[in-house]
């Protein structure tokens, strides 16, 4: 018996290379959902198209990927998430090849919808995942990586553009932007091929809910699609009534699954999430957060562009210290999470991303503006806003999933991804558009991005106080409750993973 035990396989042997090869993913997702801000203009130079076309390039991706979260959770419970996340990167890689090659502004819109559709089905798997290779007590330190490279990413897409579109290596152009993307999405492939988990065999899977996507696909679309058009399109009347009709929208999805679930029935979305408080609670914390990211990442770059004439390189080089200050942050909260808790680092590190707006205002009184020939009296606040970002996003993702059963991950995942886009979509939108309106009205740019800066603290400051909801810690039936043995039902049905090399 003792050396059959010995002989056993460690299921977490591949574990730092599971992490490895879906941090790649997420790497991959946000930069190319970022890069477009930087990259946009000299794309649409070469291969003509209007404004609207500019617009496509960004919203294309967006909308396909925001629609799609849910169900490419879903999808990961009903076909495995090992065989969902070769899918997604396979799909990913593909497009990002053909977005590289597209001969005009129609093939790249629907090149680009065609990603953010295989980036819909690619990212939710991850977390799902990680938890299948991590035993319970070292997915913090996992969770701890996942937010901050996320944050990272965010910052260094438009460095990255800037960077290559500057370059243009090879003579590439703008079309390095998507080149990058080819060796490593193969990397991913390959190393996922080697060491993802691979679910035991199991009696029976849940059921793709095929009109539950359609009802839920249809209410996210009335929200986003007016949320990232509505701005350039002077939000006419049929953007608010878009976004009025996605509640009763969300209202008929939510009544369809309470019946599918009382004729016992396969769910898009697990109720069971409903029913816990820490991760709604979490959906709302990272909605709000995204929201002030996403939106002042848009409007610093508008600013630094628009306002200071800077050119796309010198512009993603100026934000290099919010992206250093990013891991600064995720490497004191490997240190500091475990003495003073998860939650106290997610409302502290929420704290000091506000006093780095507060330095940025500081910083714009004291020159008005006209002080900034040069980037560097923005580096402190840059830095401290970054330090904030990356220590409050380490233990976010640990906070919200640790209480989530197996059963419940692809679901869990693809929501909390999705309420993150949503609340990206939702910034941009609302910052976006209080930028522009203040900047019509005679407001300047350093008045309009100020004013900005003052609604970010007020949403830090909301993201923050809902944080209290969250527990202190990560603990949870899913980190208290034993890893079931190897090869037979985990919870709810779902089956224990193995790591297979």
């Amino acid at each position: 018996m003792n050396n059959e035990h010995r002989s056993k396989p460690d299921p977490y042997r591949w574990r730092w290379a599971v992490l490895a090869v879906v941090l790649a993913a997420e790497v991959m997702d946000l930069l190319d959902a970022t890069i477009i801000a930087i990259a946009g203009p000299s794309i649409r130079a070469d291969l003509g198209g209007g404004t609207a076309f500019l617009q496509w390039l960004a919203a294309g991706y967006t909308l396909a990927f925001a629609v799609g979260l849910v169900t490419g959770g879903r999808l990961g419970d009903v076909f495995g998430r090992r065989r969902m996340f070769l899918a997604g990167a396979a799909g990913f890689t593909l497009m990002s090849l053909l977005c590289a090659v597209a001969p005009g502004p129609a093939w790249m819109v629907a090149f680009r919808v065609l990603q953010g559709l295989s980036g819909a089905v690619l990212i939710p798997q991850g977390l799902g995942l990680i938890k299948a290779a991590f035993p319970p007590e070292r997915i913090g330190a996992a969770f701890g990586a996942f937010g901050p490279v996320m944050g990272l990413s965010a910052v260094c897409g438009p460095i990255l553009a800037g960077v290559l579109v500057g370059a243009d290596l090879f003579g590439t152009g703008w079309r390095m932007i998507f080149l990058i993307n080819l060796p490593v999405g193969l990397a991913a492939l390959a190393g996922a091929a080697l060491v993802l988990p691979r679910p035991a065999e199991r009696d029976a899977a849940p059921r793709l809910d095929l009109p539950g996507t359609a009802l839920l696909g249809a209410a996210v679309l009335l929200l986003v699609f007016p949320l990232v058009q509505g701005r350039e399109l002077g939000w006419p009347w049929w953007c608010w009534a878009a976004m009025i009709a996605s509640l009763p929208a969300f209202a008929l999805f939510q009544r369809y699954e309470r019946r599918r679930l009382r004729a016992g029935r396969s769910t898009l979305v697990e109720p069971s999430l409903l029913a816990k408080r820490r991760f709604n609670a979490g959906l709302l914390v990272g909605l709000i957060f995204f929201a002030g990211l996403m939106g002042l990442t848009l409007i610093l770059s508008v600013y630094l562009q628009l306002g200071l004439g800077y050119s796309p390189l010198r512009a993603g080089l100026a934000q290099a210290p919010w992206a250093f200050g990013t891991a600064l942050g995720a490497v004191a909260a490997q240190a500091l999470g475990a003495r003073f808790g998860g939650r106290a680092l997610l409302v502290g590190g929420t704290a000091v991303v506000g006093l780095g707006a507060a330095g940025l205002l500081a910083t714009l009184a004291a020159t008005g503006g006209t002080g900034l020939g040069t980037p560097w009296p923005l580096v402190p606040a840059l830095l401290v806003l970054g330090a904030g970002m990356g220590a409050s996003m380490a233990p976010y993702f640990d906070l919200v999933l640790a209480a989530v059963d197996e059963h419940e991950v692809g679901s869990a995942s693809g929501t909390l991804t999705a309420a993150q886009q949503i609340g990206g979509a939702v910034g941009v939108a609302v910052l976006g558009t209080a930028f522009f309106s203040w900047l019509g009205t005679g407001g300047g740019f350093t008045g309009s991005l100020e004013r900005v800066l003052w609604l970010e603290l007020g949403l830090l400051a909301l993201a923050g106080g809902l944080a209290f909801l969250l527990p202190a810690r990560a603990s949870g039936p899913a980190r208290e409750e034993p890893e079931p043995p190897h090869g037979t039902p985990g919870a709810g049905g779902a089956p224990a993973a193995t790591v297979t090399g």
